[in-house]
């Protein structure tokens, strides 16, 4: 098979996912048997007739769907400079970006924020612009960052927390029964600091993992969970003021 085709059944699969569809609505939809519909998948054997109904199924015209797949892209892990610099630049974008890499809808995002439509378009057609989405016939979101990309070491976004996110976040009660908040303090060599950041690290992974698992259930039944990892060489300001002085060296 060749690598047009197989964009093609990849974004197909995509949608199914991104609608909640599954290969149970599509055999209804062609008048099937799943177990038919499901070798029809494995096969990768579609006729133009059958992609051209399961296109319908999915809201495109064949076309639309052929353009979808052609303008396909590996997704992202990190961003420019420049591209995290315009999404701070705009409190609103920044929002929408957020939102729509947490696989929010149009009509979520209207619904819950005080935006219009028109606003969370407009916006939403920067970010197809700049890479970090694809805006799909029907306002329909595809993202093209994954979920645990990394933001640049001192960049815009880090910064753009650092100023005005951290604070906040630290100054919540954290007295909810999904919340806490803990501070270890320990004595590492060398190895010992980087086993503990490989396993930072695998938590970051199983937050974005988590995530995932999540995408499916309904918007009301989630919460915006924030998780703040961070190690740095460190001894409180009263202890450092203790400290005897180092010796001169000859």
């Amino acid at each position: 098979m060749n690598a047009e085709i197989a964009h093609v059944i990849d974004t197909v699969k995509r949608q199914l996912k991104a609608q909640g569809k599954t290969y149970q609505d599509v055999a209804r939809h062609l008048k099937l048997s799943e177990a038919s519909v499901k070798r029809l998948f494995s096969s990768e054997r579609f006729t133009v007739e059958r992609l051209a109904e399961i296109s319908g199924f999915l809201g495109f015209t064949l076309a639309e769907l052929l353009q979808a797949a052609a303008s396909s892209v590996p997704e992202l892990d990190t961003l420019t400079s420049a591209q995290e610099a315009q999404l701070v630049s705009d409190e609103k974008l920044l929002l929408v970006a957020v939102l729509a890499l947490n696989h929010w809808t149009l009509a979520d995002m209207v619904g819950w924020y005080q935006l219009c439509t028109r606003e969370v378009v407009q916006r939403l057609r920067i970010l197809d612009r700049m890479g970090v989405i694809e805006l799909l016939p029907g306002e329909r979101i595809r993202r093209r960052a994954r979920r645990d990309f990394d933001w640049l070491p001192n960049g815009p976004i880090k910064q753009y927390f650092s100023t005005q996110g951290i604070g906040d976040f630290l100054r919540g009660p954290f007295d909810e029964l999904e919340e806490t908040l803990d501070f270890a303090h320990g004595m590492l060599t060398p190895a010992a600091q980087a086993e503990l950041k490989v396993e930072l690290r695998r938590l970051r992974r199983k937050l974005a993992s988590l995530h995932e698992e999540s995408v499916p259930a309904p918007l009301p039944d989630k919460r915006g969970m924030g998780l703040l990892l961070a190690m740095r060489r460190w001894e409180p300001v009263a202890f450092a003021k203790l400290r005897r002085p180092l010796p001169l060296t000859p």
